[in-house]
């Protein structure tokens, strides 16, 4: 099977006051879905911060890039068969968390 990220932009989630425990409900439903489909990597929310952003020589500055505009606010991982299975788990997920997700597929381990 194939590894896809689910992950969605920071400034796309935008909850209603009152409404983050529902919402937080909602996607932990589709989590144990997926664990229980057997589908389920990992994932997890990422914290309001900035990033630090390590060069090939070692220096370490703030970050996202100034050109970044998009920070990820939220990622799955999520292992299925086939492209349109991770699309569907997706959009499992964007119902749930209420914004738009982007799925991509993760290159296989050379190594494995």
């Amino acid at each position: 099977m194939t590894h896809y990220l689910i992950s969605f932009d920071d400034g796309t989630m935008i909850i209603p006051e009152g409404e983050l425990p529902k919402v937080a409900e909602a996607s932990m439903e589709v989590v144990r879905q997926a664990r229980e489909a057997g589908v389920w990597v990992y994932g997890g929310g990422l914290e309001r911060q900035r990033a630090s952003i390590v060069s090939p020589d070692g220096t370490v500055t703030d970050g996202p890039a100034p050109e970044t505009k998009a920070v990820i606010g939220g990622f799955s991982v999520i292992d299925v068969p086939t492209r349109e299975a991770a699309l569907a788990w997706a959009a499992r997920i964007a119902e749930a968390c209420r914004c738009p997700q982007e799925v991509r597929e993760i290159m296989p381990d050379p190594t494995a």
